[in-house]
C-alpha cells in the first residue's frame, strides 16, 4: 500500500528531515541512512509481528498461579525488533543508541503499531521507561537499569494506577519507607546505597501493562508511592509523591541481576476488549510473598528528588502519551488500508445512470460508489493527518534537543501544547476510521474473518490510557493554553498564520487558507470566553469540546500544509514518475479538501459550549440519571 511512500512524502517534502543531518549530532547520517532505517523497521514488522497479530489476539497471556504464559512467538518476534538495534535508535552512542534523529525512530516504530500494537507497546514502555531514568537518575541507575533496557535484555513498565484511585494520582496509597533492615544483612545504610536511596514499598497497582512475564532478563518497574511525613503518614496531594526503581528481581551495584525475587507479585491479569497480546497486570508490592532478608516491602531505590516523582515521570509519560497517539493512528491506517483492497475488490451494484440502474449490466466495485469513496477519504484524511502529527511532535523534540537556543525554546512550549492533541486526537478519530472500516465491508466487517473489527478493539482502549480524554482536555484548556500568558498559545498561532501566508500564495489553497484563518480566531475568542468569568468549574464544564475543535484546528493547519508541500512536490514532478503516479499526491490534495470541507466546520458546535460556557451537564445531578 502507500505507508512508506506517505513517510516519504512526510519526512522529506514537508519535515525535510534530511537537513537535520546537518546538525553536529546527526552528521554520520543521511536520507541513506534514514531510508534504510525505515527498510529495515518495515521489515520485521511485515515479517515478524504482522503475521502473529492475530494469533496474539487470540491467544491471551494465561497465569497459572506462579508464571504468566505467552505464545512462544511474542518473544522471538520481539528478539527480532531488539537484534536490530531498533531500540536505541534515537539514544546517544555512549548509551548504546544510533543518534538518529527522533522523527525517524518514530517513523519506524510506526510500521510496528501497524502490524501488531500489541506488540509494540513493550519496546515503547521499555524505551520510556529507560529514557527517564536517563533524565532523572544517578550515573549508577543509568548504568544498572537504563541500559539494559536500551540494549534490550531487560523490559520496563510504568506504575501509576491503583485500584481505589484510577487516575486521580494524588490519592495513591502505595507507601515507601526507608529500608534499613536491609542493613543488618550487609546492605549499606539505606541512605548510601550505591543504586540511589533505598527503600521498602507496600502497596497495588492496576493496569499494568507488560508487568509480569518471562521475556528478558529482568523487569524494570518505575513505581509512584508516597514517603511518609515527620508525623508518619503520607502527604496529601501530588507533592507527597515520590518515584521508585523497583527491579523484579534485585541488582546489584555492578549491574548483576540476581536470582532472588523482589517482592512484587502478580495479582492476576487483566481481560481487555483489545490489546490482548500485551499482559496487563493488577501487581502487589510488599505483600511478603517474595520477602527480601526475611521481611515484606519491595526494595525500591528514589529517582530524583522527594516529592517529585510526578515531575519525573511526565517524561515518561508525555512520551508514551505521543505513542499512543502514533499507535492509534496506525491502527486506524491498517484499516484504512484493509478496506482501501477489499473496496478495490468487492463488486457489488451498479452505476447510477439519469435512465437509473441497468440490472443487466455487471457489477461494479463498491470502491466506485460515492458514499464508499467518503467513507474512505475520512479514514484517509485522519490516518495520514494523524502520522503526520505524530510526526510533528517527533521533530519538535529533535529541534528541542538539537536546535538553537530559540528554536528549541519555541520547539518546547509547542510540544508541551501539542501533546495532549497527539494523544487525544488520534484516539478518537482513528477509532471512527476504523468503524468506517468496518462499515466499508458490510457485514464482513464485524467478523472475525477480517482483520478490521479487532483492529477497532484495539484502538478503542487509545481513548483511556496515559490520560482519558477528559483528562487531557482539562490538561490543554487548564493549563497547556494559558501557562505563561499564553505564550505557547502564541508559538502555535505564530506557525499556523505562517502557514496561511503562504497558503494564500498557493494557487488553489487561498479558500482553504481564510478557512483556518477563521478556525483559528474562533479558537482564541473561545479559550478567552471560556476564562472571562475566571471560575475554573465553568471554564472547564467543557473542556472536552475544546479539545476536539483545537485538535480539528491544528489538523486543518497541518493538511494546509500538507497540501502546500504536495503541490510544490507535484511541480518538480518527481512522485509523477514513481510507482504510484500522479494519483499519490493528487489524494494529498483531495484529504485535504475533505477535511476542510467535511471536518472542520464541525468546530463551531463544539467552540459554541466552550464560549457560551454551557453548564447543562455540569449542573446535571444524579438523580436526573
Amino acid at each position: 500500500m502507500t505507508q512508506r511512500a506517505t513517510l516519504d512524502f512526510l519526512l522529506y517534502d514537508w519535515l525535510k528531515a534530511d537537513a537535520l543531518c546537518q546538525r553536529p549530532r546527526h552528521a554520520e547520517h543521511s536520507r541513506d541512512t534514514f531510508d534504510a532505517v525505515l527498510d529495515l523497521g518495515e521489515k520485521i514488522a511485515t515479517e515478524q509481528f504482522a503475521p502473529i497479530n492475530r494469533l496474539t489476539d487470540l491467544q491471551e497471556p494465561e497465569f497459572d498461579g506462579e508464571r504468566v504464559h505467552l505464545p512462544a512467538e511474542t518473544p522471538k518476534a520481539l528478539k527480532a525488533f531488539i537484534d536490530s538495534g531498533l531500540m536505541a535508535a534515537a539514544k546517544d552512542a555512549d548509551v548504546g543508541g544510533m543518534q538518529l534523529p527522533t522523527v525517524v525512530e518514530m517513523a519506524a516504530m510506526s510500521f510496528f503499531f501497524k502490524a501488531s500494537v500489541a506488540l509494540g507497546g513493550y519496546p515503547m514502555l521499555t524505551r520510556g521507561n529507560a529514557n527517564t531514568i536517563l533524565a532523572h537518575g544517578t550515573p549508577q541507575q543509568v548504568e544498572v537499569f537504563a541500559k539494559p533496557g536500551l540494549e534490550g535484555r531487560t523490559f520496563g513498565t510504568m506504575c501509576l494506577s491503583e485500584p481505589q484511585a484510577g487516575s486521580s494520582l494524588s490519592d495513591i496509597a502505595t507507601k515507601a519507607v526507608p529500608d534499613t533492615g536491609s542493613e543488618a544483612h550487609g546492605a549499606a545504610p539505606w541512605q548510601q546505597d550505591p543504586l540511589g536511596p533505598r527503600f521498602r514499598l507496600k502497596g497495588n497497582k492496576m493496569w499494568i501493562s507488560g508487568g509480569e512475564h518471562e521475556m528478558g532478563e529482568n523487569i524494570v518497574h518505575l513505581v509512584l508511592a508516597k514517603i511518609p511525613g515527620p508525623d508518619g503518614k503520607p502527604v496529601p496531594g501530588v507533592k507527597g509523591i515520590s518515584l521508585f526503581i523497583v527491579p523484579r528481581k534485585l541488582v546489584q551495584a555492578d549491574g548483576t541481576i540476581t536470582d532472588q525475587r523482589n517482592d512484587v507479585s502478580l495479582a492476576g491479569l487483566n481481560h481487555k476488549c483489545g490489546y490482548r497480546g500485551t499482559v496487563n497486570t493488577l501487581l502487589n508490592f510488599g505483600e511478603g510473598k517474595f520477602p527480601v532478608h526475611g521481611q515484606p516491602g519491595a526494595v525500591g531505590y528514589l529517582i530524583g528528588k522527594p516529592g517529585e516523582g510526578l515531575k519525573c515521570m511526565f517524561t515518561l509519560m508525555n512520551e508514551a502519551r505521543i505513542g499512543v497517539g502514533l499507535g492509534a493512528t496506525m491502527l486506524g491506517y491498517a484499516g484504512y488500508e484493509a478496506s482501501v483492497a477489499y473496496a478495490k475488490d468487492r463488486p457489488q451494484g451498479r452505476a447510477m445512470t439519469a435512465a437509473g440502474k441497468d440490472a443487466s449490466s455487471p457489477q461494479i466495485p463498491i470502491i466506485q460508489h460515492s458514499d464508499v469513496k467518503r467513507m474512505l477519504m475520512m479514514q484517509k484524511s485522519v490516518v495520514e493527518g494523524g502520522l503526520a502529527l505524530g510526526l510533528l511532535c517527533a521533530q519538535l523534540v529533535d529541534d528541542e534537543q538539537t536546535g538553537t537556543e530559540a528554536e528549541a525554546e519555541k520547539a518546547h512550549l509547542l510540544l508541551e501544547l501539542l501533546t495532549p492533541i497527539a494523544k487525544s486526537w488520534p484516539s478518537e478519530w482513528a477509532l471512527e476510521a476504523n468503524s468506517q472500516a468496518i462499515q466499508v465491508l458490510g457485514g464482513a466487517g464485524y467478523t472475525r474473518d477480517f482483520p478490521v473489527e479487532q483492529y477497532w478493539r484495539d484502538n478503542r482502549l487509545n481513548m483511556i490510557h496515559e490520560g482519558t480524554h477528559g483528562i487531557q482536555g482539562m490538561d490543554l484548556l487548564g493549563r497547556k493554553v494559558v501557562m505563561n500568558g499564553g505564550k505557547a498559545l502564541a508559538v502555535l498561532a505564530e506557525r499556523i498564520s505562517e502557514t496561511i501566508h503562504k497558503a494564500g500564495h498557493t494557487e488553489g489553497l487561498a479558500p482553504h487558507a481564510k478557512a483556518l484563518g477563521a478556525a483559528l480566531q474562533k479558537v482564541g475568542a473561545a479559550t478567552q470566553a471560556a476564562w472571562s468569568t475566571g471560575v475554573p468549574e465553568e471554564a472547564l464544564a467543557n473542556a472536552t469540546p475544546y479539545l476536539q475543535a483545537f485538535g480539528h484546528t491544528v489538523l486543518a493547519w497541518i493538511w494546509l500544509e500538507l497540501a502546500i508541500a504536495a503541490q510544490a512536490a507535484q511541480a518538480k514532478g518527481t512522485w509523477d514518475q514513481g510507482p504510484l503516479g500522479a494519483g499519490f499526491l493528487q489524494g494529498k490534495r483531495a484529504a485535504a479538501d475533505y477535511f476542510f470541507a467535511y471536518e472542520l466546520p464541525k468546530i463551531d458546535a463544539w467552540l459554541g459550549v466552550v464560549s457560551r460556557r454551557d453548564l447543562t451537564c455540569a449542573q446535571a445531578q444524579a438523580d436526573w440519571f
